[in-house]
């Protein structure tokens, strides 16, 4: 389990060469860590704890416990807001009669610790196969000069070894940052997916889960029912069958304590948050990466923002020349490399582009 933490700590070192934005890391890398963080956590608790307990008379405890582990335990969600110790035993727990009651089967607490790193590893997708498209391109190119400390000769040599990249590769590259692009909507939509996928795990719950824990915590405490009582029940019943001394089949009603849904409410409650937090700041990042591709004038003001070291009309003429692969190429470059050091190498790719100047 320490060799697991250790490789979801690996995510959180910072890349040497940064080849994406703040929105793409909050895919891999913080929800990454969540996600397997708290399959690790459930693990522990299901694996290594006592995840239920039940008790039925004339039935061995541990066999009680395996049955309904197993087979899967039920609550009644029309007598989930009763009054404890007056109409219920339990939220959802009271006498029924079958066909008469509806009846909730709870059995989706063995699946969480899988759901939840099968959901990391569809957010660590895009990044892998933005790293396999990318190919180490921007590493190469930058070639050390994120180093404000470099010798003249060395800083020339490289200075025109990628104006010489750009020369050569002009207008070629826009299939480079499209792949990008096409990562970035990935994202997108992967998190709404994985938002109903997880509607579809707790039989419609997650869709309106956090929403109703909000409202619960409005409401008067003698009219609001639970939510995360109904979600992640802590106690339920479980109907245990065996032979009677006439062999006919006796039904065995027992009580079961689900410890483990103190632990899985908490976690989807964060996940409700989380993931509509990620799901908004990634539609927003769809907004600018629209206005990126279909308007010029917002790119040419974003190389401005980005270089204020370098002169307007330099600026100007490279965003004239460009194409949006070429832009997309020189902005991630200008995350990598030291301000000063790109300041001199736009003035040099802009007089070599423009004409004026042979470099």
């Amino acid at each position: 389990m320490f060799d697991v933490f250790g490789s979801v700590k690996g995510l959180l070192k910072i890349d040497s060469v940064c080849i994406d934005n703040n929105i793409f890391r909050l895919h891999y890398k913080a929800t990454v860590i969540i996600l397997v963080a708290f399959s690790l956590i459930v693990t522990s608790r299901q694996y290594i704890g006592d995840p239920i307990d039940c008790i039925v008379d004339g039935v061995p405890l541990n066999i009680m416990d395996t049955y309904c582990w197993i087979y899967s335990t039920f609550t009644l969600p029309n007598h989930v807001n009763g009054r404890v110790g007056k109409d219920v035993v339990q939220p959802g727990i009271r006498s029924h009669v079958d066909g008469k009651d509806e009846v909730k089967y709870h059995k989706y607490y063995q699946w969480v610790c899988f759901v939840l790193f099968f959901q990391a590893m569809f957010f660590y997708l895009p990044r892998y196969m933005w790293k396999t498209w990318e190919g180490g391109r921007i590493k190469m190119l930058v070639l050390d000069l994120d180093c404000p400390i470099i010798s003249e000769e060395c800083k020339t040599d490289r200075k025109k070894i990628l104006i010489d990249y750009f020369a050569t590769n002009l207008h070629t590259q826009n299939f480079y940052a499209i792949q990008f692009f096409l990562c970035e909507l990935f994202n997108l939509v992967n998190v709404i997916a994985q938002i109903f996928f997880m509607d579809y795990f707790l039989d419609g719950e997650f869709s309106t889960y956090g929403s109703d824990i909000l409202k619960f915590t409005e409401m008067e405490s003698e009219v609001r029912g639970d939510p995360m009582a109904r979600v992640f029940p802590k106690i339920t019943k479980c109907t245990f069958h065996k032979y009677g001394p006439s062999g006919s089949i006796q039904k065995l009603d027992g009580l079961c304590l689900l410890p483990l849904n103190i632990v899985n409410e908490k976690i989807y409650v964060f996940l409700w948050f989380w993931f509509l937090f990620v799901a908004v700041l990634s539609g927003l990042n769809l907004v600018y990466r629209t206005a990126v591709m279909v308007i010029p004038k917002f790119r040419l003001l974003l190389l401005r923002v980005r270089s204020r070291l370098v002169p307007q009309n330099e600026i100007e003429i490279l965003t004239k020349k460009f194409q949006i692969g070429d832009w997309f190429v020189l902005y991630q470059l200008r995350k990598n490399i030291d301000p000063l050091i790109f300041k001199e190498l736009v003035s040099d790719l802009a007089k070599k582009l423009d004409g004026k100047e042979s470099v």
